[in-house]
């Protein structure tokens, strides 16, 4: 994967440079794992299962950012950063955009509007996700 582009965004800011860390790594993995697993239980409302997958997309999402030794302090470009780290299809990267305009939404005006579809993509791509950085292996130091 080339980090040309990830490296650019260190230059204007945007990215920093941060040695990755095994065990911070570990903790955003699992913790992914159980906020997807969570969004599965059919008794939650669709709101709350969108919290739970769109709190695990961007916690997977991270753990791939910081396994190749950067961090963002920005949601969305954890997301547009997944091209490079995880080799994530950009359609699929578009769709957890618009996950994060309508979390924004919820969070900050308090209304969320949630398609049973986007839902089921939300989901389908964090599992997505979830294999493509196991797939990383441990960080090499």
């Amino acid at each position: 994967m080339a980090l040309d582009k990830l490296d650019n965004l260190v230059r204007i800011n945007k990215l920093k440079f941060e040695p990755p860390d095994q065990k911070e790594f570990d903790g955003m993995v699992a913790s992914a794992k159980r906020s997807l697993q969570d969004a599965l239980v059919e008794g939650i409302s669709e709101e709350g299962r969108f919290s739970l997958a769109y709190g695990a997309a961007h916690a997977i999402a991270l753990a791939a950012l910081r396994w190749h030794g950067y961090r963002s302090d920005s949601r969305y470009l954890v997301f547009q950063c997944l091209e490079q780290t995880t080799g994530l299809d950009k359609v699929k990267w578009r769709v957890l955009d618009k996950c994060h305009h309508a979390r924004n939404l919820a969070e900050y005006e308090g209304h969320l509007e949630v398609s049973a579809q986007l839902l089921k993509e939300l989901i389908d791509i964090t599992n997505e996700l979830v294999k493509l950085v196991e797939s990383l292996g441990p960080i090499k130091e």
